[in-house]
């Protein structure tokens, strides 16, 4: 196996703050759907590793559960230089793993998440 995660999911409390969090940083446009007393707004993804922010029963933001790891592209500056405009917060700036790995940093989401972005450079 190459990739480990196949699918991810963000809970929320807010879907429309989480999407308009989620757009902003990423420059994107999720698209909604509600169904079962649930709503999910999915990360355009046409290959490779998919996933959605979910509201409903069971879906509770946290700063201590998993931590997911989302690809910021080449350089995560930018997608962190919006998190904070967007009412997230950064707990950590880009930091160096390896030179090998890349860099990461960590912040936390308008739901309450805690996330870490990830790139190359």
């Amino acid at each position: 196996m190459r990739h480990y995660v196949s699918w991810f999911e963000i809970p929320a409390l807010d879907i429309l703050r989480a999407v308009d969090f989620y757009n902003f940083i990423y420059c994107i446009e999720m698209e909604t759907t509600e169904s079962n007393g649930y709503a999910m707004a999915f990360f355009p993804a046409d290959n490779g590793i998919g996933g959605a922010i979910v509201v409903g029963e069971g879906s509770v933001p946290s700063e201590t559960g998993p931590l997911i790891y989302l690809n910021a592209g080449k350089d995560l500056a930018p997608v962190l230089g919006r998190i904070e405009e967007a009412g997230g917060r950064v707990i950590m700036g880009k930091t160096l793993i390896s030179e090998d790995a890349g860099y990461f940093a960590l912040f936390i989401d308008t739901e309450g998440n805690k996330l870490a972005l990830h790139s190359k450079n």
